[in-house]
């Protein structure tokens, strides 16, 4: 268990591993069967935050600048702002080495009692349908599939996302940028033109699980086949993961890890 948590660990990189953490996604997914959806909606995810915090970060920093004109300091104010955007980037770094850590202490059948004592009843049977469904080579539902992706999000919003991202707002002492935060307006790839998700209160769970299910709902609509695809439209992933997705998951996490163990050992 600790070689694989481990191995959660390297390839979700450090913070600022974004693409490398939509890869590792993304081969959750493929390896699933196509059957967890979790993890490629968490790829869109983390391409999309990319873009919003290096946005975020322009803008911060010229707001910096213009509030030094008032006597604050400058140099202050962006350290907050890099701290806050670094407080996030470390939770999708923490989602990636859960997800990737339950995902295959689930499928590897000689680690079933340890996954009884780790993992909620709830999600295990969800998990279980899943790896279940992946020896089968068999297709899940829409419902089925919403009924893991529910599961898992709702576990991961309460044990890693919900505190973290509380702790991150409360810590975050500048007005202005923090009431921007709060209403992101968030539009993965796939969804359809000026259709975006807009919060009024990011730091509401239950607003987080609400547009998370219309996520899904928007991707169910589109076809998983055209949710998977639209991971190349952000213009972040490298040519070689459009091209060969799964050659170029393995060959990342050789240059990181060796020879990935559990990767293989929960293909039976």
């Amino acid at each position: 268990m600790d070689s694989l948590r481990g191995e959660a660990t390297a390839l979700a990189g450090n913070i600022g591993a974004l693409t490398q953490r939509a890869s590792v996604y993304h081969h959750m997914f493929q390896h699933s069967g196509r059957n967890h959806t979790f993890p490629l909606l968490a790829a869109h995810g983390a391409l999309w935050a990319k873009g919003y915090f290096q946005a975020g970060i322009r803008f911060g920093s010229a707001a910096a600048l213009g509030q030094a004109i008032f006597g604050n300091d400058r140099r202050d104010l962006v350290q907050r702002l890099h701290k806050f955007a670094n407080d996030f980037r470390d939770i999708n770094r923490r989602v990636c080495v859960e997800t990737y850590f339950i995902y295959h202490l689930t499928a590897d059948r000689r680690l079933a009692g340890v996954a009884g004592n780790i993992v909620p009843p709830d999600l295990l049977e969800q998990m279980t349908r899943c790896h279940a469904a992946r020896r089968a080579n068999r297709a899940l539902s829409d419902i089925e599939r919403r009924s893991l992706f529910t599961a898992f999000f709702l576990w991961e919003q309460m044990n890693i996302v919900g505190p973290a991202v509380e702790r991150a707002f409360d810590e975050f002492c500048w007005p202005l940028v923090k009431a921007l935060a709060l209403r992101p307006r968030i539009r993965f790839a796939y969804f359809p033109r000026h259709t975006p998700l807009v919060f009024s209160n990011f730091a509401d769970m239950d607003e987080r699980i609400e547009l998370g299910l219309a996520a899904f709902n928007l991707a169910s609509t589109a076809g998983w086949e055209s949710v998977e695809e639209a991971l190349s439209c952000y213009g972040l992933m490298p040519s070689e993961f459009s091209s060969d997705p799964a050659r170029y998951f393995l060959n990342m996490a050789r240059d990181v890890v060796g020879t990935p163990r559990h990767m293989f050992t929960t293909t039976a």
